[in-house]
């Protein structure tokens, strides 16, 4: 290398390569020379002397200005990007250790953006206990009462990516405001909930607490909507519900106008110059497309039944646009033509594609677990919507305190032990359910630790991958990252809950000895119908087994992800850890 002048007075050059040799000595030995590109040089330093290089030992060589090349060779070259993504840790160490608002401003954006995953799942779980009330007064076939969810999930999961692009590009704050306005939009302000704190909190013990609140949304929401949905069925009309949640869509929107900070007039991220601020509505059209035609498939398979020639076709059909995409991405993020919806190159990384299939794996386990278990309490033991939501408390309850525990051991334990022990949890809660317990024992001996379990689980497991899936994707890409984790969990559990239906169905017909087609509705303390359940909770037991395996085999050997300064070397390069949500579009 060149030997020239240090560009940073020798003072402040020495105050930063203490803190990198520090941080170096625990990534290469002490005789290696280590390149770190600063303002566009690459700086060969050594660990070995305390990061203090005397003045001929500093080699800058000008990688951007003409002078000569000094990229690492390629033995460093390993070295170097650990060095490199080091360095960007040790420059956010500052303002890491801040908050990058007051505290109690903090707390009030935080349980902002909780709102989106509150309503999100009070919504769901409102519905599900007023659903047969429904069916009673619309005069609704059973078979197809699925479909009042089956609709919400359609449109929630084949738009969050194409939300999820919209925020990164016309800014969070924006598309938060419209999508809690227009509650169909919950798959724009679910995905931007998580971008803008992932953009806001730079890995930290604030950022852990910020993920684990939202997570705790999730579990509130949903005994919320169990008692809002009780009361309401047994009380009044079940239309009801349907206000409250637009009323509570609203408190959040206004919220979000006042809580979430608007960017300054300077503070626009700007694209690189081969990439121009703009939609792929091309792409938008083929993902959109492909998970429509995936889903409604799932879905009317098992109403029409699976043999219908209509419904393979169109699970082909979804196969070749989600193909399409794909290539249609590639393409676009290769050519630098124009910003793709998502970059394809992310999923090289073994543990980032791990860490969608544990999304979509446990997250059908747990949602079906959910559905049967509800099943169970009104169809089978023929409990009112009340009685039923009184069995579901403990999973608000224990929500609640597990966001308490999980908040402190995202910084001290390893992430795959964590994901290990909240996937095993999400696996035994179904287990309870399908083994040949009888139905008449006591609540307390076998649903109750159900229940527990898994809300434990599964609050367990999603503020490790929502947190992993923020630090691995840089700062431009935190919505499409929250829009991914949520498509994953949309698309495992309507195939989860399309395999556990189907399951249920060919069990139930079995046991009465009649065909699939004929198989009849659930009957109260049905034989038939218990079988039907049990097969369906053994699916889902399943579900979290593979969910299990895949955190054992993929992850194993994962560092503490909550842990501030934590990066993932060797993966996708993580956000930088200085930003905050004023700095988005």
């Amino acid at each position: 290398m060149q030997n020239v002048t240090p560009v940073i007075p020798e003072p402040q050059w020495g105050a930063l390569s203490r803190d990198w040799a520090n941080k170096l000595r625990t990534t290469v030995e002490p005789e290696d020379i280590v390149y770190l590109k600063h303002r566009g040089f690459f700086v060969a330093m050594s660990p070995a002397n305390d990061g203090l290089p005397p003045a001929a030992s500093l080699s800058y060589g000008d990688g951007e200005k003409g002078g000569p090349s000094q990229q690492p060779t390629s033995e460093e070259s390993e070295v170097s990007d650990a060095a490199v993504a080091v360095q960007e840790t040790v420059m956010g160490q500052d303002r890491s250790s801040k908050l990058p608002f007051s505290k109690a401003r903090c707390i009030v954006l935080v349980a902002t953006l909780t709102g989106a995953s509150f309503l999100n799942s009070m919504s769901g779980q409102a519905v599900v206990i007023i659903l047969p009330t429904i069916g009673e007064e619309l005069d609704i076939p059973e078979a197809r009462l699925q479909w009042i969810l089956s609709a919400y999930s359609l449109t929630f999961g084949c738009l969050l990516l194409f939300w999820g692009r919209l925020a990164d590009i016309y800014g969070k704050r924006k598309i938060f405001v419209l999508g809690s306005a227009w509650f169909a939009g919950a798959a724009a302000n679910v995905p931007t909930a998580i971008g803008i704190l992932g953009s806001t909190f730079p890995p930290s013990k604030a950022k852990n607490y910020a993920i684990s609140c939202y997570a705790a949304g999730a579990p509130l929401g949903a005994v919320i909507g169990n008692v809002l949905g009780g009361i309401i069925v047994e009380y009044v009309s079940w239309k009801w519900v349907f206000i409250i949640i637009a009323l509570v869509a609203f408190v959040i929107c206004v919220a979000a106008l006042f809580t979430i900070p608007p960017p300054p007039p300077s503070a626009v991220t700007k694209p690189e110059s081969s990439q121009r601020p703009s939609v792929d509505w091309l792409g938008a059209a083929l993902i959109t497309g492909g998970l429509l035609a995936l889903l409604f498939a799932l879905t009317e398979g098992n109403i029409v039944g699976w043999r219908t020639p209509w419904v393979p076709t169109l699970i082909v059909v979804s196969l070749i646009l989600v193909a399409l995409f794909t290539a249609w991405q590639h393409y676009l993020e290769k050519t630098g033509k124009l910003a793709p919806i998502m970059k394809v190159s992310i999923f090289r990384n073994t543990k980032f594609s791990a860490a969608m299939a544990i999304m979509a794996l446990f997250f059908s386990s747990f949602n079906g677990f959910l559905v049967y278990a509800t099943y169970f309490y009104q169809d089978f033991q023929g409990h009112s919507a009340l009685q039923t939501t009184l069995r579901f408390l403990p999973t608000g309850i224990m929500g609640v305190v597990t966001v308490a525990i999980v908040s402190q051991l995202l910084a001290r334990i390893p992430t795959y032990l964590l994901l290990a022990i909240g996937n095993l949890c999400v696996a035994v809660s179904p287990l309870l359910f399908a083994v040949p317990i009888p139905p008449k024992t006591t609540y307390w001996a076998w649903s109750f630790p159900a229940m527990v379990l898994s809300v434990f689980g599964t609050d367990t497991t999603f503020p490790c991958l929502v947190l992993f899936t923020s630090h691995s994707l840089p700062q431009a890409d935190q919505a499409i990252g929250g829009a991914l984790v949520n498509a994953m969990g949309q698309v495992g559990r309507a195939m989860g809950l399309a395999v556990a239906t189907a399951i249920q169905t060919a069990v139930m017909a079995r046991e009465r000895g009649v065909s699939v087609e004929d198989a009849g509705e659930m009957i109260e303390w049905d034989e038939a119908t218990l079988a039907g359940l049990r097969a369906a909770e053994w699916w889902n037991f399943g579900l979290g087994v593979a969910a299990l395996s895949v955190v054992l085999i993929a992850f194993r050997g994962t560092g503490i992800i909550g842990k501030k300064g934590h990066v993932a070397i060797g993966g996708p390069r993580p956000a930088n850890p200085a930003a905050t949500c004023d700095e988005e579009k």
